[in-house]
């Protein structure tokens, strides 16, 4: 039996460019688990093992690696930065039970910092906060401790503080110890000294250390007594307030230093192990029922207690299938038999592998606490639960956005469908944000997903992985449609043919619901007037209905359907008469209802230089952006803006055009507002064509 007090399921996240991947490749280098360091810049990196990732230097998925430091087993996640796999950083902090926040001494709290900051702040995820590139031009460790607190509202405790800055940073403090760890120029993290503070920096390191001692005690109303009455307190009792402060989530343990200089990780690597919790310190897994209300139990960390496992990442590579898992309660062996509670479905478990970014090593058997993969599971897909058939449980599901832009694709070569299509639904099955739709009409493939570089990645992985060359079609964005007006109306199905006939009467109000409500129905039926097994029919038929809107095909949204009264037929009457008037009505009443075309609006974060502030403004208001807020800060200023996403197609290149390359931005979806007249014409017409086309 594993001792679960040694073991840390953690994640690295950040935003692009933070040194994520960097500091990963340091820790698997301090650990022993890799003995040649490999650079994101050179493409070599151990977690960035997709051609994509090498050539771009950025993390696409996320990548699962074990290793040891100071007795303890850490299974370690990379994940991307970039907003457009953002899923890769949901579904990672869903599984972990701690993570470390890479920041970047120069850029600071950065967009896509933020995102997963409020990721890891909804799965309630302990952090430690590791402020890296302190060699960099224009680094300053106190600025960015600063933007913690201000931008993303955290408290964070200082722990160490930096020995010189830029070129001449060369180690750092250890408050606690009052020890200083200095590293030479060799670029071994290995060659380093242990030595006491530097002269100049006695009056800081005691502010400082004083300001950490406060915050933690309040951890501990004794050891906040005694320190109070002035008594010193040990390292274990200050310790012992640090951990169980990082994991209340009251502050994050905050450290700093050089990934790619090699200095300052092994203090990050302490640090996991003495305060982020282990796998029995985090809240259990609640567990639902089917329809996804949750029942009171919860998955308890114990080898002993039947088995509850979530698959969260379903990856196809040249060894089949692997569903990556974490398990939250009981054991696995290879050779058993589970249930996949989402299709009710069970399946053999053949192999079991520990993995190692790409490479894996074979395993008989786990138990609560672990991540591993298992491969060859045939109908798993991410978010499933998978159980001890004698003993069933759901755990809490993930929850995935919906995509905002979409493209149409088509293999070069004739009678390439086949093989697409089945290259396509493995990639569907690997990301759960990334869709695949036939069109009814013109019969095209339409691929869905978060962004242009999301779409952009998945076509080259059709072309390298799969051998697919594809036409790729201009993109389109997921426009919606809804109604203005509530409208009372009345519709009668009846049809006749010989023998019995169908009938349907029904009285109906259709009006405009609450932003995000979706679709809603309501009876007021009294009297029988409708007899009550007909109802759900009609519902039925509304909302078979909506997926295609009035003005140009688009789903509609937001539309509440009262059904008041009725008629039926003794005879002639039937659930799918009914089904049919609803279809009919909604025909004849949304026209009436003032229909009204919506567009995404997403959420822009843009980065520049102070010089080209005014220009980027400019171009976002030329865009019909609205104005959120702007800063300006020591390496430049922050935008913020909402802005319609049919507008910020190719931005990417434009806006390196106007900041000489300098600029960068975030995109999220934020919400569905009204198109313009003059936008939703033009949409409406285009729409239309195509249909003709079609």
């Amino acid at each position: 039996m594993k001792d679960l007090t040694r073991y840390r399921n953690i994640g690295i996240f950040a935003h692009v460019d933070a040194g994520k991947t960097t500091t990963t490749e340091r820790i698997l280098k301090l650990t022993g688990k890799i003995h040649k360091i490999g650079e994101v810049h050179e493409g070599a990196a151990t977690t960035d093992f997709m051609e994509q990732e090498q050539e771009r230097g950025i993390t696409i998925q996320s990548a699962a690696t074990t290793c040891f430091w100071n007795d303890h087993q850490l299974n370690i996640i990379d994940t991307p930065g970039h907003v457009d796999f953002t899923i890769e950083v949901y579904r990672s902090l869903k599984v972990l039970d701690g993570g470390i926040g890479v920041f970047c001494a120069s850029g600071g709290v950065e967009p896509q910092s933020e995102t997963n900051w409020r990721y890891a702040n909804d799965s309630e995820v302990a952090r430690i906060i590791y402020i890296n590139k302190l060699d960099r031009t224009g680094a300053d460790y106190y600025r960015v401790v600063k933007q913690v607190e201000k931008v993303l509202a955290a408290k964070p405790l200082v722990m160490v503080l930096p020995i010189g800055v830029e070129e001449n940073f060369s180690g750092v403090v250890d408050l606690l110890t009052r020890k200083a760890w200095v590293w030479d120029d060799s670029g071994d993290p290995k060659n380093y000294e242990i030595k006491d503070v530097p002269a100049d920096m006695k009056d800081d390191v005691e502010k400082w250390r004083e300001k950490l001692i406060e915050l933690a005690v309040e951890q501990d109303d004794t050891l906040m007594e005694k320190y109070l009455e002035g008594e010193e307190l040990t390292i274990e009792e200050i310790n012992y307030c640090i951990r169980k402060g990082t994991r209340d989530l009251a502050f994050f343990p905050t450290y700093c230093g050089s990934s790619f200089k090699n200095k300052g990780v092994q203090l990050v690597l302490n640090a996991v192990v003495d305060y982020l919790p282990n796998p029995m310190e985090v809240k259990p897994q609640p567990e639902v029922d089917l329809e996804g209300e949750a029942t009171g139990d919860f998955a308890i960390v114990d080898p002993e207690k039947p088995l509850r496992a979530l698959a969260f990442k379903i990856m196809d590579d040249r060894f089949g299938a692997l569903t990556f898992t974490r398990l939250y309660s009981g054991t696995l062996t290879k050779g058993d038999t589970i249930l996949n509670t989402a299709t009710g479905k069970t399946e053999r478990v053949s192999r079991l592998v520990e993995m190692h970014a790409d490479s894996r090593e074979e395993i008989n058997s786990a138990q609560a606490g672990d991540i591993i993969a298992i491969v060859g599971m045939k109908n798993v897909q991410t978010g499933h639960t998978l159980c001890d058939p004698k003993n069933p449980a759901t755990l809490e599901p993930m929850v995935f956005p919906d995509p905002v832009i979409s493209i149409s694709v088509k293999p070069k070569i004739k009678g390439g469908d086949e093989k697409m299509a089945m290259a396509l639904i493995k990639m569907v099955q690997e990301d759960p944000s990334f869709h695949m739709v036939t069109d009814e009409e013109s019969g095209e493939t339409i691929l869905k997903g978060m962004g242009e570089l999301h779409l952009d990645i998945k076509v080259d992985i059709l072309k390298r992985t799969h051998g697919i060359e594809v036409e790729v079609g201009k993109p389109q964005v997921a426009y919606r449609e809804s109604i203005t007006k509530r409208l009372e109306d009345s519709y009668i199905h009846k049809k006749q043919s010989g023998g019995s006939g169908q009938y349907a009467k029904i009285d109906y109000v259709i009006e405009p619901g609450e932003p995000t409500t979706g679709f809603q129905f309501e009876s007021k039926v009294v009297g029988g007037s409708v007899p009550r097994e007909y109802w759900t029919a009609v519902e039925k038929g509304f909302e078979s209905s909506i997926g295609k809107g009035v003005l140009a095909g688009f789903p509609c949204v937001d539309l509440k359907f009262t059904l008041l009264s009725g008629g039926f037929h003794p005879v002639d009457s039937s659930a799918l008469a009914f089904e049919i008037a609803a279809k009919a009505a909604y025909r004849q009443t949304i026209p009436k209802a003032g229909p009204q075309l919506l567009e995404p609006i997403m959420n822009v974060d843009v980065f520049t230089p102070d010089d080209y502030m005014g220009d980027v403004i400019g171009d976002l208001n030329r865009r019909r952006g609205m104005m959120k807020s702007q800063e300006t800060g020591g390496m430049g200023a922050r935008i913020k803006a909402d802005v319609p996403l049919s507008e910020m197609f190719g931005y990417i290149g434009d806006l390196r055009t106007m900041t000489s390359g300098r600029g960068q931005f975030s995109m999220s979806f934020s919400h569905y507002a009204p198109c313009p007249s003059n936008v939703a014409e033009e949409v409406i017409k285009e729409a239309k064509e195509r249909q003709a086309a079609a």
